[in-house]
């Protein structure tokens, strides 16, 4: 199996993956999927609701290499056509993954900025739990 099939997998197994159309349709107006993958043989109804998920978000979406039954046989299904990834450390691994950089540029350059910032919400949080257990000095 190739690698980002691979992280899709994972990303299922974690429970960070959305599969498809009504559920990623749900991630993506809660504005939880931060990567929405389309099938290579998806019809164009498809695609185009895909990206209608994503119109005026921040939210990516990508069409991949890999056929329906790929992507089914990667989860455990007969076919998937769409799928949203809703960790962005997993979204930016599985882009970088497919090993088109110059392909999908500015989806690794928005999932890179969304991590930095999610790392630094976590670290401000994390220093506000123990200055509100220990009081700051």
């Amino acid at each position: 199996m190739d690698k980002a099939l691979y992280y899709l997998a994972l990303a299922r197994k974690a429970g960070k993956a959305e599969l498809g159309e009504e559920p990623v349709g749900a991630a993506a107006r809660a504005l939880h999927a931060h990567l929405i993958l389309v099938a290579s043989d998806a019809s164009d109804h498809t695609w185009r609701r895909a990206r209608s998920f994503a119109a005026g978000t921040n939210q990516q979406c990508i069409r991949l290499p890999y056929t329906k039954d790929d992507m089914g046989f990667a989860i455990g299904r007969q076919a998937l056509a769409i799928a949203a990834v809703t960790d962005v450390g997993m979204a930016l691994a599985l882009v970088e993954a497919l090993n088109q950089p110059e392909q999908h540029k500015s989806v690794i350059e928005v999932l890179s900025q969304k991590k930095i910032r999610i790392a630094q919400r976590r670290s401000e949080e994390k220093a506000h739990r123990r200055n509100v257990r220990k009081g700051k000095k």
